[in-house]
């Protein structure tokens, strides 16, 4: 992959990277067509990192199935499909991994996902180092993962641009999830009033509402209706931060988690006010 991607730069392509955890939807393939936009040549890595993975999560029965994803990669435009295995990522004795420090990694997923980013900002400055792109596509679905991919970026010095793409949903307003699988029919009926409840919070405020505590109860008070769905957390936060804000003067993050009652599968969803990512 290194030499592929060296061969392509000392020809002057500037390089495009979707990293994917595969079974791919259409937000992965919209994610490769911003990137194609953007550079010369696209490339989309497919690795299930066990390091991003908690022991009690779903790291064993996370779909697989990389024969489809690289056919449905290349049907969208892929030039290149890198698909490590765990063993080349890390080797015996692996020992350097990477932190972010402070509330971009411990808050919202990262207060119930201890370890996550730290695996998700390990695995992602490999891919950067390996690949060498000049920009790489992310969905704003995963919207602290952006801000803390933004943040090793800004503070290792690396020269990629990170493109944070809108979120691609179903016809009923459900985010596009890999883990969309895990579903029960009922809960699949259920999960779009997350997406309701962040459309209802985007209309107080365009209505005037600020106050970020009202918002909160609205779209908790939307999800209460829901048998099968509990909601994780609710948070309104700022988007370079992710520290609280009680009142909206400026762009902020409307960030919900859901857990289905049956499944156990975990939901995420967001909407950005004031701004984009």
């Amino acid at each position: 992959m290194a030499e592929y991607s060296l061969a392509l730069r000392k020809g002057g392509a500037r390089i495009g990277l979707v990293p994917t955890m595969g079974a791919l939807h259409g937000g992965h393939l919209s994610l490769l067509k911003i990137a194609a936009e953007h550079c010369d040549y696209t490339i989309m890595s497919v690795f299930v990192n066990p390091v991003q993975f908690g022991p009690a999560e779903d790291f064993d029965k996370y779909p697989r199935q990389v024969e489809k994803d690289c056919a449905l990669a290349e049907a969208a435009g892929c030039d290149c499909v890198f698909v490590p295995s765990a063993g080349d990522m890390y080797p015996a004795n692996y020992s350097t991994y990477v932190d972010v420090e402070g509330g971009l990694a411990g808050a919202l997923c990262g207060a119930s996902r201890p370890g996550h980013f730290r695996g998700v900002a390990t695995v992602v400055l490999k891919l950067f180092n390996i690949v060498a792109p000049d920009t790489a596509v992310f969905g704003s679905k995963d919207a602290q993962q952006v801000v803390v991919i933004k943040r090793v970026v800004e503070d290792l010095n690396l020269p990629v641009r990170i493109i944070a793409a809108p979120t691609v949903r179903e016809p009923d307003g459900l985010a596009m999830s890999s883990r969309n699988a895990y579903l029960s029919a009922p809960e699949r009926a259920e999960a779009p009033l997350i997406y309701r409840g962040l459309t209802e919070a985007k209309k107080l405020y365009y209505s005037g509402g600020r106050e970020t505590g009202a918002i909160r109860d609205h779209i908790v008070s939307i999800l209460s209706g829901a048998r099968l769905i509990k909601p994780e957390y609710v948070e309104t936060v700022d988007t370079k931060s992710l520290e609280p804000v009680d009142k909206i003067d400026d762009t902020v993050l409307i960030a919900v988690a859901c857990r289905t009652r049956g499944t156990g599968t975990r939901l995420i969803d967001n909407i950005v006010l004031g701004g984009s990512l």
